[in-house]
Order: structure tokens, then sequence, then C-alpha cells
């Protein structure tokens, strides 16, 4: 299935998979089997690739596609109409920011545009590295702690246009640890 879909690709479009999204179709390929054939069956498999992967790679829309037997405008006219998709890949940092009412009324928006400024992609967006992703969210329940942000599993609490410098120099920090750590290892 997946050596069939990426013949049918042009050069340009089979360039654009890196290995990193060629890994996830592979393993999507080896999943769909798995999968009843009926379109009744199209939220569940798009959940269930969401849930393994993270987000729904562009190209696996093709072959669920062609797996349950529809059209690629159905899967993805459902896959835009619920929310719960993306279609980028998270980053290894994902940062969410808040703007519920009260993250919102305290600047919510603002702490979105300095993320954005700093890491040079928009809310929606993963960075060329994957190191970052970006997300505006409804609400993470932390009102009292108003702007809040969730980076990875850990909340930040009253961030400010400047606490935005120090949290992405902090993950900045771990990584290049973890990689000197690493490098000791190896040694």
């Amino acid at each position: 299935m997946l050596n069939k879909l990426l013949a049918s690709l042009d050069e340009s479009e089979r360039a654009a998979v890196d290995d990193e999204e060629y890994a996830v179709l592979k393993a999507v390929a080896a999943e769909l089997p798995s999968v009843k054939r009926d379109v009744l069956e199209l939220i569940p498999t798009l959940q269930l690739i969401q849930t393994k992967h993270g987000y729904l790679p562009r190209l696996a829309l093709r072959m669920v596609a062609d797996h349950l037997g529809t059209t690629v405008s159905k899967v993805y006219g459902i896959a835009t109409f619920y929310n719960q998709f993306r279609f980028n890949p998270p980053g290894r940092n994902p940062i969410k920011v808040c703007l519920g009412t009260a993250c919102h009324v305290k600047g919510g928006e603002i702490i979105l545009e300095n993320f954005e400024r700093r890491l040079g992609i928009k809310e929606n967006e993963t960075s060329e590295d994957r190191e970052y992703s970006l997300e505006r969210v409804a609400c993470i329940g932390c009102c009292a702690l108003a702007p809040a942000v969730v980076v990875g599993e850990k909340v930040e609490a009253y961030v400010t246009p400047s606490k935005v410098e120090g949290i992405i120099t902090e993950i900045e920090v771990r990584k290049e640890m973890a990689a000197r750590e690493q490098k000791k290892d190896e040694e």
C-alpha cells in the first residue's frame, strides 16, 4: 500500500517525505489491515492514527481513503471538521498557550504572539526541526494562575512576555545538558 502511494507521487512530493514521516506512514500501512473496510470506521481510524502518532500525515489520509473505499476529500472533510485532529507532527516540546477567559483577559494573546515571534512559527505549526509545536487552547483549568502555558506536561504560571524567553532558554539548556550526558556515556 505504501509503495503504491509513494509511486503515485511526483518527484517533489516524494522529496517532501522525510524519514520521520516515512516511518509514520510505514506504521500506518501496517496498522490499516486490522481496520474493518467500512466507511463507518473513518473517525475511529483517524483517532487510532492520531493517538499512536500524534498527528495525521497528509499521505496517511490517502491511505485511509483507499483502505476504506472512499474519497480523499471525504476523509479530509471529516478530519478538518473535528478540531481534535492535527495535521502537523507535534514538536518534542509542545507548547499550549491558554486563551480561556482568565488567560485572555490577563494577556494570553500577547504571550502567544511572543512564542510565535521567538520560535518563528505560528499557532498550530511545528518548527522545521520538530523541536517545538505551538497551539492555542481554550482552557487548561488553571485560571488562578493566568496567564498560563503548558510546556510538555509542565504548567507555567503567571507568564509574562519576558518569561517566554526564559521558558525557551530552559528547554534549550536541558537539551544541551542531555546531549552532554549522552556524549559522556558514549565515551
